[in-house]
């Protein structure tokens, strides 16, 4: 429930002005954190497990990401097998204007949680956390 609500407001905040989705983004900032060179890549499994959707849900997010220039992907130089997956630099820039707005909705959506009694511990627990 209170997982669902953040998501709600997130989206409601991102997606009308960035054209994002709550899910892309947070594709996009796990990519995005990502550092270049050996190992500092996720494989398609590890990334689906990051963003909480299954492999074949990802692929194709990362599909429609990559149509909207905002992913590129390429043959890891290690393994011909393995495929990686970057943000590009129109993505990047998409990720942090989008950033603050996501941000502020976040910070928006606990403050509103935390206001509900059944949802307040949980909204504790989770600034507590972070």
């Amino acid at each position: 429930m209170l997982h669902d609500k953040i998501g709600a407001h997130l989206q409601r905040a991102i997606e009308p002005e960035f054209e994002l989705s709550v899910r892309e983004f947070s594709l996009l900032d796990v990519l995005a954190r990502q550092h270049n060179g050996e190992g500092g890549h996720l494989q398609m499994k590890e990334l689906a497990a990051a963003v909480a959707l299954s492999q074949s849900a990802t692929t194709r997010l990362v599909g429609r990401l990559e149509d909207r220039g905002l992913l590129q992907r390429y043959i890891c130089p290690t393994d011909r097998r393995g495929t990686y997956t970057d943000v590009s630099t129109a993505g990047r820039n998409l990720l942090e204007a989008a950033r603050p707005t996501y941000n502020d909705a976040l910070s928006e959506a606990s403050d509103e949680l935390g206001q509900e009694p059944e949802l307040a511990p949980l909204v504790k627990v989770l600034r507590d956390v972070s």
